[in-house]
C-alpha cells in the first residue's frame, strides 16, 4: 500500500488533542451564551460575487465547480433554458461574516433586534499553509446587528465578552491575552484633517507596520498615497499612541492639534474610543488597551476596531478580530449595523499544541474498562458498564476475554484509568496506583476528575 501523504493545511487532530479544541470550543460557547448570545448555523456555500463582497479574490475562494455544473445541468433540464439558471458560482464559505449578512437579511422578519448570535463552523480559504494558517480551520464568531441603528455600548461589549471567554481558558494553562482596540473613526478624522482623502489606502499602509517597519511604511504613504514627508510623518506619529487608560485620549488629541488635524470626526472616534477603554480598565483590567495603530484594512468597518494576541507569542498575529460595521447587511431599504468579532479556534489551538503548553488528562471519554472473564460470562460485564453508564460514568467492556494481564494493558494504552473485574465480589482497579479496592456497580463512582478528560496546564 502506497505511503499516505497528509494535506498540508487541513488539520487533523488525535484524540488527546481533539480534547483539547473542544474544551476551548465549550468554553467559548458557555461564555456567548451566558452573555445572551443565541447559536446558529449556516449553509457552508454561497454565490461567489457575495465571498468576493469585501475585497478578496477568487484566489482565496474554493469554488464547487462540480456543485455549479451539476445544478446547472437539473436546471436546464427541468427549464430547457441552457442551464442559465445554475450560472450563479458557489463557493465555500472562507469566513463567517458574509454568511452571517445573508442570514440576517433573509430572516429579519423573524428576528428580534438587537439580534446577538454566536456562530462556530469551519471555513475554508485557499491560502498558503504556514504556522496558525490553515486551508480549513474552526472560526468561532460573536456578532450583535440591529435594525437601522446599533447603540456604541455594544462596542464595548463585545470584547469584553471576548475577554472573558479567553480568561477563562487561563485555568487550564492558556497565556493571557491582550485585546488591542482603535476605533475607525480617530484615524479617518485626523488623516482628513491633514488634508490626506484616500482613507483606505493609508489604514492598508498602516496595517502594515508590524510587518515592513516605518521607514518602508512612510516610503509607501509618499509614493503610493500622495503623502508629503510631513504628513507620513504626523500619520506614524497617531500609529505610535499606545495604552490601557483614557490617557491615550489627551495624548492623539495633542498629535491633533500641533498638526491642526482636529475634525469632528476626530473628537466622535476619540470619544468612543475612552468610553471603551475607561469601561475595560474597570472590568478588565490590563486586558484591553488602546493602540492607534491597529488599522483592519477591510473597508467595511465604519467604529471600533479590535486585534487580540497571546501574551508571549505576539510573533503568531492575531487570534481573535473585528470591528463595528454599519452598511455590510444592506437590502437596499432596510440597513442593518453590527458589531463583532471572530476567534480562530484551529490558530488558537495549533499554538496551544506545539508549544506544549495544554494537555489532555486521555484521550479517550472512557474512565472504566470493564474486564471480561470469558466470553460465555461477557453479559455479566455488559450488565456492569450499564449500571455505570446508567449514573453518568463514561465506560467500555474490554474487546476480548484475554488474561487480565493484557486486559489491563489495553486500558494502559487507551488512558483508561479504572478496570473493573466482575464477580461474585466486584473489584474495581486504579491501574495508575495499582490500588484495588471491592466496588459495588450501582453505588461505586469514581473521583471527579477522573469522570471524564480534563485539559490542565502541561507541566
Amino acid at each position: 500500500m502506497a505511503r499516505v501523504t497528509p494535506l498540508s493545511g487541513f488539520p487533523e487532530w488525535l484524540p488527546d488533542a481533539r480534547v483539547v479544541e473542544q474544551h476551548v470550543l465549550d468554553v467559548l460557547r458557555r461564555t456567548f451564551e451566558l452573555h445572551g448570545f443565541a447559536g446558529i448555523e449556516t449553509r457552508a456555500v454561497e454565490p461567489l460575487d457575495q465571498l468576493l463582497r469585501k475585497g478578496e479574490t477568487s484566489k482565496e475562494v474554493y469554488v464547487l465547480r462540480r456543485l455549479q455544473e451539476d445544478d446547472a445541468a437539473a436546471d436546464g433540464a427541468a427549464s430547457h433554458d441552457g442551464g442559465r439558471s445554475g450560472e450563479k458560482q458557489l463557493g465555500l464559505h472562507f469566513d463567517l461574516t458574509v454568511p452571517f449578512a445573508r442570514y440576517v437579511l433573509e430572516n429579519a422578519g423573524r428576528l428580534a433586534f438587537p439580534f446577538k448570535r454566536y456562530q462556530i463552523q469551519k471555513v475554508w480559504r485557499g491560502e498558503r499553509p504556514q504556522d496558525g494558517r490553515f486551508r480549513e480551520f474552526a472560526q468561532a464568531d460573536i456578532d450583535v446587528v440591529g435594525a437601522g441603528e446599533l447603540p456604541y455600548h455594544f462596542e464595548v461589549e463585545l470584547p469584553l465578552v471576548m475577554a472573558e471567554a479567553l480568561g477563562a481558558l487561563r485555568e487550564v494553562g492558556v497565556p493571557p491575552v491582550r485585546i488591542l482596540v482603535n476605533n475607525r473613526k480617530v484615524a479617518e478624522g485626523f488623516y482628513r484633517g491633514l488634508g490626506l482623502e484616500d482613507v483606505e489606502g493609508v489604514l492598508r499602509q498602516i496595517d502594515k507596520l508590524d510587518k515592513i517597519g516605518t521607514e518602508q511604511v512612510a516610503a509607501l504613504l509618499v509614493a503610493e498615497q500622495g503623502a508629503s514627508a510631513e504628513q507620513a510623518a504626523a500619520c506614524l506619529e497617531l500609529a505610535a499612541v499606545h495604552g490601557a487608560d483614557v490617557s491615550v485620549v489627551d495624548r492623539v488629541r495633542a498629535i491633533a492639534v500641533q498638526h491642526d488635524a482636529v475634525t469632528d470626526l476626530l473628537e466622535e472616534g476619540l470619544a468612543e474610543l475612552g468610553a471603551l477603554v475607561a469601561a475595560a480598565g474597570e472590568r478588565a483590567p490590563g486586558v484591553v488597551v488602546a493602540d492607534l495603530k491597529i488599522a483592519r484594512g477591510l473597508d467595511y468597518y465604519t467604529g471600533s476596531v479590535y486585534e487580540t494576541v497571546l501574551v508571549g507569542h505576539e510573533q503568531l498575529g492575531s487570534i481573535c478580530s473585528g470591528g463595528r460595521y454599519d452598511t455590510l447587511a444592506s437590502d437596499g431599504k432596510n440597513t442593518y449595523p453590527g458589531v463583532g468579532l471572530s476567534v480562530g479556534v484551529s490558530r488558537l489551538v495549533s499554538r496551544l499544541l506545539s508549544a506544549g503548553l495544554v494537555t489532555a488528562t486521555r484521550g479517550v471519554p472512557t474512565a472504566v474498562l470493564v474486564a471480561v472473564t470469558d466470553e460465555e460470562h461477557r453479559g455479566a460485564s455488559d450488565e456492569v458498564a450499564a449500571a455505570l453508564r446508567a449514573r453518568g460514568v463514561p465506560t467500555d467492556v474490554a474487546p476480548s476475554a484475554a488474561k487480565f494481564g493484557k486486559q489491563i494493558k489495553f486500558a494502559d494504552r487507551r488512558g483508561i484509568p479504572f478496570v473493573w473485574f466482575p464477580g461474585e465480589e466486584h473489584q474495581v482497579k486504579d491501574i495508575r496506583s495499582g490500588e484495588q479496592v471491592a466496588a459495588d456497580p450501582q453505588t461505586w463512582q469514581p473521583p471527579a476528575d477522573d469522570v471524564r478528560p480534563r485539559v490542565v496546564a502541561a507541566s
